[in-house]
């Protein structure tokens, strides 16, 4: 699957957004390799222990998140990013995320870079019927009901015309 972190691919058309995707982990950090980072860190060089964890992190995450552009009927990613967070001194959060869209080459080049991936030969209407790894969009998905919210989806008013996902306003029952 093509991945970029530009909003658009040069030589591609994108014919459909498939929405936002990511690809989520949270490991915990290792007393030990801490240890050992610090005394590191002190004297200088490389981080290998921790180099490797963050590497495996983004690879995972990166995954996670393809599989979900696929499961979206998507061939290509646009605008991905990583974002990382420390959750207290244990934690490591690490987020790849980016927008799932289905991108056919128009260029020549495109269509070179198409072939290299694995991708279907492009006919001279420059689209293919079928790319690798899309499937039909998955049907919108449902916001639960919760107890008290009347139904209404998060950002559609409620019966009342509160704030939709709210509860009525004392005395508006």
């Amino acid at each position: 699957m093509l991945v970029v972190t530009t909003n658009d691919i040069p030589g591609w058309e994108i014919q459909r957004v498939c929405g936002e995707v990511f690809g989520l982990t949270v490991r915990s950090r290792n007393a030990f390799s801490q240890m050992g980072s610090g005394f590191k860190s002190i004297f200088g060089g490389e981080l290998q222990g921790m180099t490797k964890n963050l590497t495996e992190s983004r690879n995972q995450v990166m995954g996670r998140m393809i599989e979900e552009a696929r499961a979206r009927g998507g061939n290509a990613v646009v605008g991905m990013r990583f974002d990382t967070s420390e959750m207290g001194d244990v934690f490591t959060e690490m987020c790849a995320y980016g927008t799932a869209v289905v991108a056919v080459p128009v260029t020549e080049a495109a269509k070179q870079t198409a072939a290299q991936l694995g991708y279907p030969s492009f006919g001279p209407g420059g689209a293919s019927p079928q790319l690798p790894g899309a499937q039909p969009a998955l049907p919108q998905q449902q916001t639960p009901q919760l107890p008290g919210t009347g139904g209404a989806h998060p950002q559609q008013p409620g019966p009342y015309g509160q704030p939709g996902g709210y509860p009525p306003y004392p005395g508006q029952q």
